[in-house]
């Protein structure tokens, strides 16, 4: 089934653009294709509107894991919407290659790949085994910006 039906099939709506923070520039794009791949730099959270999505903090101390594998799916859909921005429809995806979840980890903390599997999980769930198969990585850091409890970032192939 193609991705944009799936999409709607089962109620998700994908988030406005990012809207940064007072005073915040970045000089870099979030989508970036180079020939049929497609390099998408990092996204956290975001609510229907582009705003950051709490909560906010450390998992394990301030968000629990099902928070932030809530926040997980959050930020796939961010990069959804970044990617249906930057190649004018999400079925022109050909592949998953590979996805690097980040995790806001409190001392101790070791359930990343639970957490970063609502990214994972999500992709299978729209575009399927035989496109959303992919290759990856889910790592505790001491720190993200503005504080978000998860950042990934992705690279797909497309048509």
């Amino acid at each position: 089934m193609p991705a944009e039906q799936r999409l709607q099939e089962l109620g998700l709506v994908l988030p406005a653009p990012l809207q940064l923070p007072p005073g915040v520039r970045l000089p870099f794009v979030p989508v970036r294709i180079v020939g049929r791949r497609v390099a998408v730099s990092g996204h956290g959270p975001l609510d229907v509107h582009g705003n950051l999505a709490g909560p906010f903090g450390k998992v394990g101390a301030d968000v629990t894991p099902e928070q932030a594998h809530e926040a997980a799916r959050l930020t796939l859909l961010a990069i959804l919407a970044d990617l249906k921005v930057a190649l004018g429809s999400l079925d022109r995806i050909s592949a998953w290659c590979k996805l690097l979840g980040m995790v806001n980890a409190a001392p101790g903390f070791s359930a990343m790949p639970q957490v970063i599997n609502g990214a994972s999980d999500l992709i299978l769930d729209i575009f399927g085994p035989d496109i959303g198969a992919h290759a990856r990585s889910a790592i505790g850091v001491a720190e993200l910006p503005w504080n978000i409890p998860v950042e990934i970032e992705a690279e797909v192939e497309i048509n």
